[in-house]
């Protein structure tokens, strides 16, 4: 059954592009939470400096939102236990969240400790997870606990922030819901691509500036150059620790291949279905099989 008032490909994207951003609910939770959280935190460690990272401090955050990073810079002095057992300040982490918000809502990632919150009634918006990241500052890069390694990694979320912001101008204000979208549709196929912060990790090489004004064109590039280099060793951004495709072993390389070979056939799909005027089956390829509910198509 066709949709009683059919819109363009463009209409569509624009208003795709809308639903992706936060709501100003979700902005309010997030931001009450993350507060009661960092205050938590400070009344129990001594804290040096917090600050929001991850996806959700550099806008690159889908609806509906689900993660929140928070960094905590650790005093060297009054916390330099911690500096010999990177495991033990995750695991004091824990315990300290855990009497505020019950054992079961609270567990060990990799490199920072997780709080579930129930919020709302709706199955989408009912949990909210913040991550707690201890860190300490060292001369011109932080260095973070990581539970595989064992060990204290480098990084800089800061200098991520900053190479996302300018991405993001070069790309005439795109560069961010371009990633967005493309996050949208690896959470649609599984999260073949992983962690999500490897895509904008790709997409600062891969999204060439200027922004050519069509999103398709942008994606249908994207997702055939992301297929070729899939595999390539993605570096940290700011040129510190691990790479952050060392999540993508060959077994999960294949599995990305094959989902970026097949949104590939289907944006073509959907481009030939609109040259042949069928504007409704072209739109439910974009939501059906490559964006999900989301995408609208009316």
């Amino acid at each position: 059954m066709e949709e009683s008032i059919m819109i363009t490909t463009s209409e569509a994207f624009k208003k795709f592009k809308s639903r992706l951003e936060l709501r100003e609910a979700e902005q309010k939770d997030a931001s009450r939470l993350q507060k009661e959280i960092r205050e938590h935190i400070g009344n129990n460690f001594s804290i040096k400096n917090d600050f929001l990272t991850g996806s959700y401090g550099r806008h690159t955050k889908t609806r509906p939102l689900k993660d929140v990073d928070i960094f905590f810079v650790l005093d060297k002095e009054k916390e330099k236990k911690y500096l010999t057992d990177p495991l033990l300040v995750l695991s004091d982490f824990k315990k300290c969240l855990a009497k505020k918000y019950g054992e079961s809502k609270v567990s060990i990632g990799r490199r920072s400790v997780g709080i579930d919150i129930a919020l709302g009634t709706t199955e989408e918006d009912k949990v909210l997870s913040i991550d707690a990241v201890p860190a300490f500052e060292v001369s011109n890069y932080y260095q973070i606990s990581d539970n595989v390694l064992c060990d204290w990694i480098k990084t800089d979320p800061q200098i991520h922030a900053e190479k996302a912001t300018e991405a993001n101008k070069a790309f005439d204000g795109e560069w961010k819901p371009m990633v967005k979208m493309i996050k949208k549709w690896n959470e649609t196929q599984g999260k073949p691509i992983k962690p999500s912060f490897l895509i904008e990790v790709m997409a600062m090489q891969i999204l060439y500036p200027p922004f050519s004004g069509g999103y398709v064109y942008e994606l249908k590039s994207f997702f055939a150059t992301a297929f070729d280099r899939i595999g390539e060793t993605w570096n940290d951004p700011a040129g510190l620790g691990s790479p952050v495709s060392d999540q993508m072993d060959a077994s999960k390389i294949t599995t990305a291949r094959q989902k970026l070979s097949e949104v590939g056939k289907f944006i073509d799909q959907a481009v030939l279905l609109e040259k042949q005027g069928n504007q409704g089956g072209a739109l439910r390829i974009w939501r059906d099989n490559i964006f999900g509910d989301m995408f609208p198509l009316s």
